[in-house]
């Protein structure tokens, strides 16, 4: 069986400024990777668009309403990371629309992608560090709200914080949070998850891979219908924005074990791509592929 994987070209079609510190091209590259590459097992889905309400059920239905019309302060722009524009909007649009449909699919397949996603920095009212609607929330809440789960659970192994899903979620019981990241590192001041795991800067693979276990074990105690995993590339050791000193080989064995441990227990799966920050691309989209390749085997 193939496994469903949604893409949409507006990923890395937005206009950034010239050294802009997002890799807005590592989507593309992601995509041509998987379909030349992986063919055989994965199979592509067009996203639609996420409804408004659906992101409203998470997000102040005001700060939705600015974000789409173009009407936000320039400071909340500013705190967002991107300049506005109607492709953002679209962008934006497609993204949450993809980790919805993908989260509803993995509870048929067991295991779904997108190749964007993990917008874990924001909150209801605002956008933060890149991200301007939760997605994984957003699904979470879609899934719950339509009777399709009882309880769903996030684990955002992302080397930052998931603050904006703690707060997101915050007030939903139906909804866990599950946060192992750099102390140190961005934001500087963090949030309280259901679950958060800390480690120091510099951590290595057998440091890291201890404290994972310890997350997987968290499923277990919850027993969540779905999990929502936020697979962030930013633990990798070569990482410019990460302080972790995981190497690739680590990186490939924190998906292999997320992968095998809900397979195992039957736990469905959905994942996002999350994080990642090198000036070198290429470099980049290697250490994102270690989560495609272990859902394959390869």
């Amino acid at each position: 069986m193939t496994i469903p994987i949604f893409y949409h070209p507006s990923y890395s079609s937005l206009s950034l400024p010239d050294n802009h510190r997002f890799p807005l091209e590592k989507y593309q590259l992601l995509y041509q990777f998987i379909k030349h590459e992986l063919a055989e097992q994965f199979r592509f889905i067009t996203p639609e668009k996420a409804s408004l309400d659906d992101i409203s059920k998470v997000h102040c239905p005001i700060f939705v309403q600015q974000f789409v019309t173009g009407t936000l302060e320039p400071k909340a722009i500013r705190k967002m990371g991107f300049p506005w524009s109607p492709q953002l909007v679209e962008r934006t649009l497609y993204s949450i629309g993809a980790s919805i449909q993908g989260a509803k699919l993995a509870l048929e397949t067991h295991i779904a992608s997108q190749i964007s996603g993990g917008y874990h920095h924001s909150f209801p009212n605002f956008g933060s560090g890149f991200c301007i609607f939760n997605d994984l929330v957003i699904a979470a809440r879609h899934l719950l709200d339509n009777n399709l789960v009882s309880k769903v659970v996030i684990l955002d192994l992302d080397v930052h914080q998931g603050d904006g899903s703690a707060v997101c979620a915050q007030a939903m019981d139906d909804i866990v949070t599950i946060s192992l990241h750099c102390e140190q590192n961005f934001p500087a001041k963090k949030q309280h998850s259901d679950y958060d795991f800390t480690h120091n800067k510099h951590a290595n693979d057998q440091e890291y891979q201890t404290m994972l276990q310890q997350c997987l074990l968290t499923l277990l105690i919850e027993q969540p219908d779905i999990v929502l995993y936020n697979a962030g590339a930013d633990i990798y050791s070569g990482d410019e924005l990460g302080y972790f000193n995981v190497s690739l080989a680590g990186v490939k064995q924190r998906e292999q074990s997320v992968i095998s441990f809900c397979a195992f227990h039957d736990l469905p799966l959905f994942t996002a791509s999350g994080g990642g920050y090198q000036r070198n691309v290429d470099n980049l989209v290697n250490v994102h592929k270690q989560l495609y390749l272990s859902m394959t085997n390869g």
